[in-house]
This record gives structure tokens, C-alpha cells and sequence, in this order.
């Protein structure tokens, strides 16, 4: 007998700065950001992803404290309030504890705990991990992304991230892994990773997936980064039905509907 699939849960995405791809300065206020916080809650978010710093092509770092000061009162302040998991995205060892301090239950780091400290912040902070691919650094990674084999090679480098993990003290069972759409890829990589997802479950850990209004499917469809909301759903249930656990997204509510579509074909039922 054939094993149901449960619903893909839904990560709705809060950037706390003002220069991200997508939604930046609009959120960057602390009340904006508890807004929009109620607004995913009210549409049935599993999950609202807390980032302070932008990790588009070209961004300005941001120091530790400035990242501090966005995110932590944030992460508290919808601890406190609503009834919804809270991840932190940062590669910043002490941004990853004093996020988890103040309620965060996982940390989604974009290079995969390989920042100075991240991997002991961590390991001691029992929470989930999300380690993503990414080939080069945020500000550069555009420039002229190669692989022989892109899902191989990304396969490959979170192989050696979940080990490192193991053999630092991690319980395998903390982790989640994301390839990393358009992290260091052309477009063309971008879609060969979607089109073979499933080459990831042979890692048998779950995914994590954000494709929401990327420039992958502004390639495509030849839209502005506001009007990317039916390639984004497209995308993100593309991925569901191929077995992604998690889906990081812009629009909420309209990605909380599709996966309860996808979740009703895939079992039968409604």
C-alpha cells in the first residue's frame, strides 16, 4: 500500500532589511514586520523565515550588530504573539544564538555553516539546520556559475555539509538540506535541479526549497520581480509534487491554497 504524502508546509519569508530582492524596506520596521507576520499567520503559514541581511548578487554586508538589532527583537516579538515556527536566517554564529534564545527553531544558514563559529552555535543550540548550496559568495556567485554536473556536484557538497555536521555533534535528524536556487547557478542550472529534485532523496533527510519570484522565473516568463506570482506557484508546486517538505515563499496565502491541491492529488482526498 502506497504511503501518503503530507502536506508540504509553507515557510512565509520576513526580511528585516532594507535592500532584499524582493521585498526590501518593506518589512525592515519592527511593526511592518509583525504585520506581515499576522497577515502569513492568518493564511496558514507552517513557518515565517527572519533574515537581516540580503544575500542578493551585489548586497552590502552587514555587520553583527546591525544584523542583531534587526532580527532578535523580531524573532521575540512573534514568539511571544503567534502560533507559528520560527527560523532565523543567518550564517552569524552569535545572530544564530541569540535568535534561538529568543524562540527560533531552526537556523537556515545559506553557506551551510561554514562561517567562523556557526557550526559549534548550532550543534549547542539543539534546534533544526538548514544547510543550502551555494557556489561562491553572495556578492560574486552571479558572476559566471560552472558545474560538469550540477546536481551531482550540489549533491556531493551537502553530502560532505551533513557529515561535517555528524562529526561535530549534530544528530543527522536536526537537518534539512536546500540546493540552493539561484545561489551561484545560471538559469539553466536552475531548472535542472527542479527537474531532478528527486535525486535528493536519496540523501533521505528532508528539503527545503525557495524559488518564490526568483530571476529564474522572471527568465522565463519575462516578468518584473512583482509580477512573478503564478511562475512562483508554478514553481513551488513543481517541487511539492516532487517531494519537497518545505516551501520558503513571498506570497502565502496563494502558496498555502496550492499546496493543499497538490496535497489532495497526491493522496486522493481531500
Amino acid at each position: 500500500m502506497r504511503s501518503k504524502q503530507t502536506v508540504t508546509e509553507v515557510m512565509g519569508i520576513i526580511n528585516v532589511t532594507p535592500d532584499s530582492f524582493s521585498d526590501g524596506g518593506q518589512h525592515a520596521e519592527f511593526e511592518s514586520a509583525l504585520r506581515r507576520c499576522q497577515a502569513m499567520v492568518a493564511a496558514g503559514v507552517d513557518w515565517v523565515d527572519i533574515g537581516g541581511e540580503s544575500t542578493r548578487p551585489g548586497a552590502a554586508a552587514v555587520s553583527e550588530a546591525e544584523e542583531l538589532e534587526r532580527v532578535v527583537p523580531v524573532i521575540e516579538a512573534i514568539s511571544q504573539r503567534f502560533e507559528v515556527k520560527v527560523s532565523v536566517d543567518t550564517s552569524k554564529a552569535l545572530v544564530m544564538r541569540e535568535a534561538l534564545s529568543v524562540g527560533a527553531q531552526m537556523i537556515n544558514d545559506v553557506r551551510a555553516l561554514r562561517e567562523e563559529g556557526a557550526m559549534q552555535a548550532a550543534v549547542e543550540g539543539k534546534a533544526l539546520v538548514c544547510l543550502m548550496h551555494m557556489q561562491g559568495q553572495p556578492r560574486t556567485m552571479q558572476a559566471a556559475p560552472d558545474y560538469d554536473d550540477v546536481v551531482c556536484e550540489v549533491k556531493d557538497f551537502l553530502i560532505q555539509r551533513i557529515e561535517a555536521c555528524v562529526m561535530a555533534g549534530m544528530d543527522r535528524s536536526r537537518l534539512l538540506l536546500d540546493p540552493g536556487f539561484g545561489f551561484g547557478k545560471t538559469v539553466r542550472h536552475n531548472y535542472q535541479l527542479l527537474q531532478r529534485l528527486q535525486a535528493f532523496h536519496e540523501l533521505d533527510l528532508p528539503l527545503l526549497v525557495g524559488l518564490s519570484r526568483k530571476s529564474m522565473i522572471g527568465q522565463v516568463t519575462e516578468r518584473t520581480v512583482d509580477k512573478r506570482l503564478a511562475g512562483s506557484i508554478a514553481a513551488a508546486t513543481i517541487a511539492a509534487m516532487k517531494g519537497a517538505q518545505i516551501v520558503r515563499v513571498h506570497d502565502a496565502a496563494e502558496t498555502v491554497d496550492a499546496m493543499k491541491v497538490v496535497h489532495a492529488t497526491l493522496n486522493g482526498e481531500f
